[in-house]
């Protein structure tokens, strides 16, 4: 690992280990999951470096083994929080202090733990809370986290780096302040990377932090938490409290000393969060940054000269790990009439192939959805694909939730290219492929690109240059990411920062220094060396 600015070790990517049969990593990852799995924990809430338990708890079970539980967590109360917000702003009046080498630290010593000593018990922990099988757990919990720790740090001193020019008399310089106030992570089920991350970054820069994790990933939250204490950062910078996220939030954005909120979920309250800031705005101290990442309703669209195996490999990867539930999964495909036959029977043959089922069988692709209300929704999408005449079923359709939420994988092919589930965000394992003329290529393109309210992710699989400069121009604002030859997910930090725009979110780029810059507002001080005792300039002619 190399030097960069101010003699920061060089961010390098986290290699992504194989977990093949027989590797030492897949022992040791089999081995914390059993241990891990027949045992309980109790996760209590964290507020100033110490754990507040309130007696009111809520179980904790694995989607894929519902009637199963390996723990409970407890759940704050409006004086928790509001303590939280106490002692956050207490603790800034230190932390926002901290030299930033010490934070640097801090966060880079993080990210080792989780490389080393935390890594089979961070991806036991999110195979078990999030039911991801071991590569989506590895690439997740293990490596993207340890990239966000290394590259953030990495973004933190290139931003301090970035100063003004100065002259012989004047010297100029820009501090990059944390915000004034106390920060808000909201933080989701189905990465664990951006749990930690959400948080993490806006204590780097300084800031301190209420954080509420989703319910359904408070197990692999409290891992998290744990590496963050080990690894040394201060009592009340980071605050954990899970419960009624209504009122936690009501609580956290009523106080004047609100300074931003860190986001990632669904649209809709995404937006009434927003809302619900814009309503408060004459009570706060300072404007309050928003940075948010929501849904997407993500493309594939392929060209008549795309490979068409490429295509089907495009669609089984990107609609159907993690069972569909990342934000940037494809839910929608767009393929040319002449390829159609050729893709049909090999998405067909590979959905068949797909084994399902707990992600302790390594053998398993696809494991369950996160929780019943999920399970239900999606259900209720396929029942109604089985009964219109617009759509077919060629792959999937069935489901069962007797044991865990188990979704089998679902292609749909519809007719009319507005059908519902073209447009409709699921988050599950169901993608609808839309049949096209070869010559409708741009019609179609136009199609992509006004179907959806969203614009996070899409893919154009193509092999003639031509059409792909055609696809680039036309889907210009239909996505953040847009991916050529390739499935649009799997974002890796410091290679495709990750953002979209329309409802998909405030396109501010986790995973890059444009992120960290919304966490700080900078300061200029000019400082004059020869002070100036005569007021007259020169055209005074005296």
């Amino acid at each position: 690992m190399g030097k960069g600015f101010f003699n920061v070790p060089i961010a390098v990517n986290e290699p992504v280990k194989s977990y093949a049969p027989g590797t030492p990593e897949r022992d040791a990852v089999l081995q914390a999951y059993k241990e891990m799995y027949n045992s309980t924990i109790e996760v209590p809430l964290y507020i100033n470096g110490q754990d507040v338990k309130t007696g009111n708890t809520r179980t904790m079970s694995p989607p894929h083994d519902h009637q199963h539980v390996v723990g409970s967590y407890h759940l704050a109360e409006k004086k928790h929080i509001e303590d939280a917000i106490a002692t956050a702003l207490e603790a800034r009046k230190t932390w926002s202090q901290m030299p930033w080498e010490q934070r640097a630290s801090i966060f880079l010593k993080a990210a080792e733990l989780v490389a080393g000593p935390y890594r089979a018990k961070i991806n036991a922990a999110t195979m078990i809370a999030q039911s991801k099988n071991i590569h989506q757990a590895e690439i997740d919990a293990a490596c993207e986290l340890v990239d966000f720790l290394r590259y953030n740090v990495q973004y933190m001193t290139d931003i301090y780096g970035e100063q003004p020019e100065s002259t012989s008399d004047v010297w100029n310089r820009v501090e990059y302040r944390p915000l004034e106030g106390f920060t808000y992570a909201v933080t989701p089920f189905n990465f664990t990377a951006i749990a930690g991350n959400l948080p993490s970054c806006m204590a780097l820069m300084g800031n301190v932090v209420v954080w509420k994790p989703s319910d359904s990933q408070i197990y692999s939250a409290k891992v998290i938490m744990d590496i963050f204490k080990e690894a040394g950062v201060p009592a009340g910078v980071i605050n954990v409290v899970f419960g009624d996220p209504v009122m936690i939030t009501n609580t956290v954005l009523a106080s004047p000393d609100f300074s931003g909120l860190h986001f990632t979920g669904s649209t809709f309250i995404f937006k009434e969060l927003w809302k619900q800031i814009g309503g408060n705005i004459h009570n706060y101290k300072t404007y309050p940054r928003i940075v948010g990442e929501t849904g997407g309703k993500d493309f594939i669209m392929a060209h008549k000269s795309a490979v068409p195996k490429q295509v089907s490999t495009a669609i089984i990867r990107g609609a159907f790990e993690f069972q569909g539930q990342k934000c940037s999964a494809a839910s929608r495909a767009y393929i040319p009439k002449s390829l159609w036959s050729e893709v049909k029977k090999l998405v067909i043959e590979d959905v068949k192939s797909l084994k399902m089922g707990s992600p302790e069988d390594m053998s398993n692709f696809i494991t369950a959805v996160i929780h019943e209300g999920s399970f239900d929704k999606l259900a209720k999408y396929i029942d109604q694909a089985k009964t219109d005449n617009d759509v077919e079923i060629i792959a999937g359709g069935n489901y069962d939730k007797s044991k865990g939420y188990f979704i089998e994988p679902t292609v749909l092919v519809t007719t009319n290219p507005k059908y519902t589930t073209m447009c409709t965000e699921l988050f599950g394992p169901v993608i609808t492929i839309y049949v096209y003329e070869d010559d409708a290529y741009a019609d179609t393109l136009k199609l992509v690109d006004g179907t959806s309210d969203y614009a996070l992710t899409g893919a154009i699989l193509a092999t003639d240059r031509y059409a792909i400069n055609e696809a680039t121009t036309a889907l210009q604002n239909s996505a953040g990411n847009f991916y050529i030859n390739d499935k649009p997910t799997g974002a890796v930090v410091g290679q495709q920062p990750f953002g979209g725009a329309r409802a998909s979110g405030t396109n501010d780029k986790a995973g890059s220094a444009q992120n960290l810059l919304r966490w700080v507002s900078p300061r200029l001080i000019k400082e004059t060396f020869v002070t100036p005792t005569d007021y007259r300039y020169p055209f005074l002619g005296e």
